[in-house]
């Protein structure tokens, strides 16, 4: 049985837990980014167990959203296979992280 994915949101920060796979990552891009007004959103990743590539294509749809509402976004605790996939394609230094999470690549 594979993961819900579930998005948690509490004053400018996400929590994502789950599978960011093909079938999670359509009903996720149907939905609009909700920032509720707020000019900084951390999207924590580290309840993320498994991705394919759509799962990049996620989280420059966000920061797309994000952009288009004066949002500056950024992205915390990407999990190690994230981190691969992105590397992979060459656009690991065009996600916007953390602080905190860019010292460990």
């Amino acid at each position: 049985m594979t993961a819900v994915v579930d998005i948690t949101q509490n004053d400018g920060r996400w929590l994502v837990s789950g599978n960011l796979l093909l079938d999670d990552v359509e009903r996720l891009l149907a939905q609009d980014i909700v920032v509720d007004g707020a000019k900084e959103l951390e999207v924590d990743l580290s309840g993320v167990t498994e991705v394919d590539s759509v799962a990049i294509s996620l989280l420059f749809e966000w920061m797309r959203q994000a952009r288009a509402n004066q949002c500056s976004l950024t992205y915390s605790n990407l999990p190690a296979n994230l981190l691969s996939l992105a590397s992979l394609y060459g656009v690991f230094d065009f996600l916007p992280q953390a602080a905190d999470s860019a010292a460990g690549h």
